[in-house]
Formats: structure tokens, sequence, C-alpha cells
């Protein structure tokens, strides 16, 4: 059952962290990420037919599992932000710094230790900037996760554990380790009070999806009406956020922030209100297990409480059905292949579209014949076995 909020929060003044995601300094940080040799445009995918069983304008897909060979987007955030933080300590801009140079310039800090709390994609990606750079990397993974993902993490090359606690624990649990740990860097997308440079990286690295996205749909003349974006502890919706909100000025789609209905620290806290983030505990058991977070991330959630127009909720059942229908789409549509996270905002749209039940919602949010959907699929098959167990045998 999907939950829903409209955005009623009291306004503040986000200009700073908005600032984080101008346009231009996203295109810079697309021009280094050009210099990269993994480096491509993830597909934009256009449901054409889709849409028109549906009754809308369009609905387009931004295909993250083709991002950077890893399957999942952590790596432009991992990797811009690691960039960032190694020209901060040499005392040199960034843009200073390339592909090429990166290893070299690391190097002169001595060795480093990353650490990394996940769910498996943010693991994996830290694991691989470690790598390219010649440094080590510390991973815990939160409580539950599969073996296959630890597997990932651990051929690229990092030291990487599943932990007892779930997921926000183990974030603090990680800062614990690097303390004791001389020349560490914790690398995390949630921001808390003294710790907000990397993760503002991050999610500076995160918004050349919204670019390319942007332009993109910009190549086929539509501007959507609408976007979806999964949150965990929101470092990709506020990103992407920022990002249309400047760009799009006062004329930026509709915004509806996706969460599990098992961890919705977003809605909750929407609910609430006042502009304080909510925090959620427990064992926050879903099968979008990149999106089980309880605790939002203060930068994001400063630019989501002002920017975005809907909090929402999506069960496990929503995420399964939507992996099956991008997965064995209309007749003449491209399959995308989209993992449990990847596939919630897809859940959404889906009772979004076909649920009486969401009358109100379709009519607070405009959403009619002329509506187009944009929606990023964060990630593929991550877990195979998972996923073929929903999509091929229908779990959930």
């Amino acid at each position: 059952m999907v939950q829903w909020v409209e955005n009623t929060i009291p306004k503040t003044d986000c200009s700073g962290n908005l600032s984080l995601m101008d346009v231009d300094t996203v295109i810079n940080i697309r021009k280094f990420f050009e210099g990269f040799p993994q480096y491509d445009k993830t597909p934009l995918v256009s449901l054409d037919n889709l849409a028109t069983e549906l009754g809308v304008g369009g609905i387009y897909i931004k295909d993250e599992s083709y991002r950077f060979g890893l399957n999942a987007f952590k790596v432009l955030g991992c990797a811009f932000a690691l960039a960032s933080h190694i020209a901060q300590k040499l005392g040199v801009s960034v843009w200073e710094l390339n592909y090429n140079t990166l290893p070299e310039a690391t190097a002169k800090l001595g060795e480093l230790t990353f650490f990394a709390a996940t769910d498996g994609n943010h693991g994996r990606a830290v694991a691989w900037a470690a790598r390219e750079l010649g440094q080590k990397a510390v991973i815990y993974m939160a409580k539950g996760c599969p073996q296959v993902r630890l597997d990932h993490i651990r051929r690229e090359g990092a030291t990487a554990h599943i932990s007892d606690l779930n997921y926000d624990d183990t974030v603090r649990y990680i800062a614990e380790l690097a303390e004791k740990t001389p020349n560490s860097v914790i690398v995390q997308d949630t921001a808390w009070e003294g710790y907000v440079d990397i993760p503002a990286w991050i999610m500076q690295g995160y918004g050349v999806i919204a670019l390319e996205a942007y332009e993109q749909l910009n190549e086929i003349n539509v501007k959507p009406t609408h976007m979806l974006l999964q949150a965990g502890v929101g470092g990709f919706a506020g990103a992407v956020q920022g990002f249309v909100s400047n760009k799009y000025k006062d004329s930026a789609p509709t915004i509806f922030v996706v969460e599990p209905s098992a961890a919705d620290c977003y809605y909750k806290s929407a609910l609430k209100g006042d502009g304080s983030a909510v925090h959620v505990g427990g064992d926050m058991k879903t099968i979008m297990a990149g999106l089980s977070c309880g605790e939002p991330s203060s930068i994001a959630w400063d630019i989501l409480k002002n920017k975005a127009n809907f909090f929402t909720t999506v069960d496990d059942r929503d995420a399964a059905r939507a992996m099956r229908v991008l997965g064995a789409p209309v007749k003449g549509d491209k399959r995308v292949i989209s993992g449990e996270s990847g596939a919630s905002s897809m859940g959404l749209l889906l009772e979004l579209l076909t649920n009486d039940d969401l009358n109100d919602l379709r009519q607070q949010a405009g959403i009619g014949k002329d509506s187009h959907f944009l929606l990023v699929s964060t990630e593929g098959d991550t877990d195979p076995d998972i996923y073929r167990d929903i999509v091929w045998n229908g779990k959930y």
C-alpha cells in the first residue's frame, strides 16, 4: 500500500546546499569524468508503448546498470569525492587532477585506508576507487546483506565483512574504526554534524546522472513534468533535486521522493511537518537493500524538505512487480534489468497510474495524458539469485 504526503514543511533558505548542484559545477564534474576510460553516458530508455498503455505522454528510464561496469550508479559519487578530498589535502584544485594523475597525487599523501558502510553498491564503488588509486579499502556491510554482494566488493580488492548491525549503526561503527586508524578516510554519502565535505562531493558526482538525462531528453524535445527519485539516506535524490531546481528554476518538474515502507525516514519527517528529520530504527527489512536507511543525510534533507513536492513509500511487492514489468516489457519497448532498489520508483509509478485509491495524489500532482515521467534505475541485478527469484519465480 502506497503511503504519501504532500510537502507542506515551512520553507527555509537552502541556497547554500542548493549551490552544490550548480549547473556549471556539474558540467565541470562531467568533464572530469570524461577523462576516465570507463566513462560513457548511460542509456535513457523511452518506454513509449508502456506510456501509451498507461495513458500518459512518456515514461523514460535512465539505466545506471551500465555505469563503469559496476552495475550501479554509486561510483560517480565516490570517485569525485575521493578526487576532491585528495585535491584538498594537497592544496590544489580538483580540476588539476585527472584519471592519469590521480594515483601519483594520492601517493604523496602516503598509504590511505578508505572506510565505508554499505548495503552493497556504495561499498563496491569505494573498493573500485581505492584499487584504482593504489590504496586500501575496508568495507562493512549491514546485517542481512547477501554473500554475493560481499563477494563483489572483495573482488575489487577490499577487505570486507558483513556486520550484525543495521545500516545506520554500521556507519557509526566504521566511523569509530576510522578514528583509530592512521591516515584513514570515511567515505559515506550521508552527512552529519562535522562530516559534510565528502557527502557533499558525493552528491555533486551524482549530479552527472541528472545532467546526462537532461541532455538526452533535450535531444528528443522532452521536458519531464514529473520525476520519481528513490531515497535511502537521500544523497541521490537530493543531488538530482538540486540539479533540476537549479536548471529549471521556477518550472522544475514535480518531484516524488520514494522510500521502502520499512525504512521511511523521509516520509515520516515530511508527515511530522515541522522541518526536523525523523530517524527510523530497527532492522528495516526490505528487499530494497540499498534504500534500507533510517536517518536522512542533513544536506539532502535540507534540499528535499524545501524543494520536493511529495514524499511516498512503496512496499516490496511494488518493487518486485516493477522488476518484472521492466524485465518483460510491453512489446516494442526495450528491456531494462533493474534491481530491487533500482525498480522502486517504477513500483510507485505503476501504482500511481493504475490504482484508483491514488486518485487524490494524481490530481494533486497534476498527472494526465500529457505527463512525462523521468525515473532512474539506479542498479541492475546486483544479486542475480534474488533477481531471478523475483522475475522468474514470482517471489513477492
